[in-house]
């Protein structure tokens, strides 16, 4: 019989099987590929230069593996950013998160990564500061306009 000793620490839950993957993770994940699509590398690249498969860089920017400390240094020293960017906008990292879409961040890095994706972006960064201000306003009337014409046809087909 073991001795019944108590721990100083509250005792964890076990994982469990087929559990989702912690918003943590979800996260960090979401950035590596957030930051290799702004570095404009693919996942092969990425995975070569840090000695890994391409699945497994899949598994840790779809948060189904976790990323190890010593993995999320290599990461950021291959793509030349500090490992807090990684962490960057983390709600329970004391930051206030910066989701600045509505849309899934696959679909927008998807976007990002596609050839008019970077070919807009080209674009945009070419233009004066002020100028993409009012392109951006522009942007956010066409699609509230959009929404309020797609809330009346649905109306009206009800």
């Amino acid at each position: 019989m073991k001795p019944n000793r108590s721990s100083p620490f509250p005792s964890a839950q076990k994982p469990k099987v087929g559990r989702d993957p912690h918003p943590a993770d979800l996260h960090v994940g979401r950035q590596i590929a957030t930051v290799r699509v702004q570095s404009d590398v693919s996942q092969a690249q990425l995975a070569r230069s840090i000695g890994i498969s391409c699945q497994q860089l899949q598994k840790y920017e779809n948060a189904r593996n976790r990323v190890s400390a010593s993995m999320i240094y290599e990461i950021g020293k291959s793509l030349g950013v500090p490992v807090s960017r990684f962490f960057e906008g983390l709600p329970e990292n004391g930051e206030s998160s910066r989701e600045v879409s509505h849309l899934p961040v696959d679909e927008c890095i998807d976007f990002i990564a596609s050839a008019e994706g970077r070919h807009l972006i080209e674009r945009l960064i070419r233009l004066p500061r002020r100028v993409r201000a009012r392109v951006s306003t522009l942007i956010v009337a066409i699609g509230e306009e959009l929404s309020v014409l797609y809330a009346m046809s649905n109306e009206r087909a009800n």
